[in-house]
């Protein structure tokens, strides 16, 4: 039996923003209801995983020695 393998989704830290950006923009053109606020919920995620791969990647978070 073999395992299944996952490539990464992400390449780089933009695309979280740059899925952000693309969500509202499609959310704007919808009307409002219950497709909108799931847009908009997935702008919010994308934004805050932007935020933690900012943290994370900066130069003040260092892994124990």
């Amino acid at each position: 039996m073999q395992r299944r393998r996952f490539g990464h989704t992400l390449t780089s830290p933009e695309h979280p923003d740059d899925e952000a950006e693309r969500l509202r923009a499609e959310a704007d053109k919808v009307p409002p209801g219950i497709e909108r606020e799931e847009l908009l919920r997935k702008a919010r995620r994308a934004e805050t995983a932007s935020h933690v791969n900012e943290w994370l990647c900066s130069p003040g978070f260092q892994p124990p020695r």
